[in-house]
């Protein structure tokens, strides 16, 4: 089952380290470009690229104050990757899971 055209922007807008770093940032509140740009040594108009890159994807929101945008996360639409991710959360628990069976097992013996 292929995902639609517009869900592919939310995993190509997370496949930037920059712009998850970004979304970290956002998990704690609203914030200006320049405070979301302090970590990064990049230029301001790189970071604004990067942010609308993430509002296209809806994952972030703008607002205006006088001159200044601040930016909010939108988490709703990560749902959608923790849905596609799910099945293979389950796959790695069962292997970790085989692996704690086995190693009960078969101990190890110290020599």
């Amino acid at each position: 089952m292929s995902r639609p055209a517009a869900s592919a922007d939310i995993f190509q807008a997370i496949a930037d380290p920059t712009r998850r770093a970004l979304l970290d940032r956002l998990c704690n509140g609203e914030q200006s470009v320049k405070q979301l740009a302090e970590p990064f040594e990049m230029s301001m108009p790189a970071i604004s690229q990067h942010l609308h890159i993430l509002c296209e994807a809806g994952l972030v929101s703008q607002r205006k104050v006088g001159r200044q945008r601040l930016y909010r996360l939108n988490p709703e639409p990560l749902k959608e990757v923790s849905d596609w991710v799910n099945p293979y959360e389950q796959f790695w628990q069962e292997k970790l899971d085989a692996l704690g069976k086995y190693l009960e097992e078969n101990p190890c013996s110290e020599t």
